[in-house]
């Protein structure tokens, strides 16, 4: 895919972000210590992570940009996702590798339940710990990860 495009496409996903934080009073923005509306569940195996989330029909999540390949499921639901090069329907049940430095959107075109597998070599239960190990906060964060890796 030609560059140019690729850029494109991640700012107008950065730009919809932008939109939900800047309008936060009409929308809800969830972090993981917030997450009633979005809820979360932690389970940790020897050297895994899971995170399941919940999303309700007509929902949205903005994910952040991961920094290792990972494995997520959609164990219930529909969803669609539009990252910088595709946009594609999933239908339950179905599992996807996905590959690191992606932007992803994320519609529910219907309830849900998604859940991503991270390694987790420390077996840290710290969530925020984990947060950091697995996710760049921008695209920045996660080019310069790369460059030192």
């Amino acid at each position: 895919m030609n560059k140019d495009i690729k850029l494109s496409s991640r700012k107008k996903i950065l730009d919809f972000q932008s939109m939900l934080v800047n309008n936060a009073d009409e929308v809800n923005i969830v972090t993981h210590q917030d997450s009633e509306l979005f809820p979360l569940k932690h389970t940790f195996a020897d050297g895994i992570y899971v995170r399941q989330m919940s999303m309700n029909t007509g929902s949205v999540v903005v994910g952040a940009i991961h920094k290792h390949l990972h494995v997520w499921f959609l164990l219930t639901g529909h969803i669609t996702v539009i990252t910088e090069d595709t946009t594609e329907d999933y239908i339950s049940p179905c599992y996807v590798v996905a590959k690191p430095g992606t932007k992803r959107v994320i519609y529910a075109q219907e309830k849900c339940i998604f859940v991503n597998i991270h390694k987790n070599p420390t077996n840290s239960q710290d969530i925020d710990f984990l947060e950091k190990e697995i996710v760049a906060k921008d695209i920045k964060e996660y080019e310069e990860y790369i460059k030192n890796k």
